[in-house]
């Protein structure tokens, strides 16, 4: 069953994840999803798809009161990142959804009105968390044409969406990496077929190589902290990925 931890607490400031699942059925990816609080306020990053609603909301719901969601925040348009948006706005109908502008005419095929969806323009945005400060960083087409990560500046986090993501075999479920060496050959496929463009890929390399980052949180897998983000950013920027990858 997923449960939630503490990643990084300071006071009123935390950021948690509600981590993978060991029970998951084989036929479905598996996801993390990230909360954000700062006080009373709390942003819920890829809230996940409507099949693992029950399951999320059940393990945020142990920990806090999950009326402090006041945000969503899709980093892209994929069900396993947002399809769960009809059954978290059943539960608070003023939650607002912040995403890119491209999205603001699908994704509420998933839920929601005009007044749900806050639109994020391409060159990003700054999003208040009862006065923190979170900053929308531009990944297009790193998997999705409309991409956005989510950058904490005060606890130096990064959430990256499915950039960082590992398809994990079962026997690895630590929630951190531990060995980088290892841990990399589950992303190598993945990334290299589902990025889309190696200069976007340079382009978010060079930005986020700018950032104090301690802990680069992705949507799958484990997380990176310490050394081993910059050594995920230097591979990154390495790897050949886009069309007409096949080997």
């Amino acid at each position: 069953m997923k449960k939630l931890e503490f990643i990084y607490e300071d006071g009123a400031h935390k950021w948690a994840v509600v981590a993978r699942d060991p029970e998951k059925p084989g036929h479905l990816i598996d996801t993390n999803e990230y909360l954000v609080l700062n006080g009373s306020e709390a942003l819920l990053a890829d809230p996940g798809g409507m099949e693992i609603f029950s399951a999320v909301f059940s393990a945020i719901s142990a920990e806090i009161d999950p009326y402090t969601i006041r945000h969503l925040f899709a980093s892209h348009q994929d069900p396993d990142v947002i399809s769960s948006l009809a059954l978290w706005l059943d539960f608070n109908p003023e939650l607002k959804c912040h995403l890119s502008w491209l999205w603001g005419s699908f994704v509420p095929h998933f839920g929601g009105t005009a007044d749900t969806f806050v639109a994020i323009p391409d060159e990003g945005a700054t999003l208040s968390l009862g006065g923190l400060m979170l900053e929308a960083l531009p990944a297009h087409y790193l998997h999705s044409s409309g991409n956005f990560h989510l950058y904490d500046r005060k606890a130096r986090i990064l959430f990256s969406g499915d950039v960082g993501a590992a398809l994990l075999p079962p026997e690895e479920s630590g929630l951190y990496v531990e060995n980088f060496d290892r841990h990399i050959r589950h992303s190598r496929d993945f990334h290299r077929r589902w990025m889309g463009s190696n200069k976007a890929k340079l382009s978010w390399c060079e930005r986020v190589s700018r950032l104090d980052i301690d802990l680069l949180c992705p949507q799958h897998g484990a997380i990176y902290r310490g050394k081993d983000v910059k050594r995920f950013i230097n591979w990154f920027a390495d790897l050949d990925v886009g069309s007409g990858i096949r080997d």
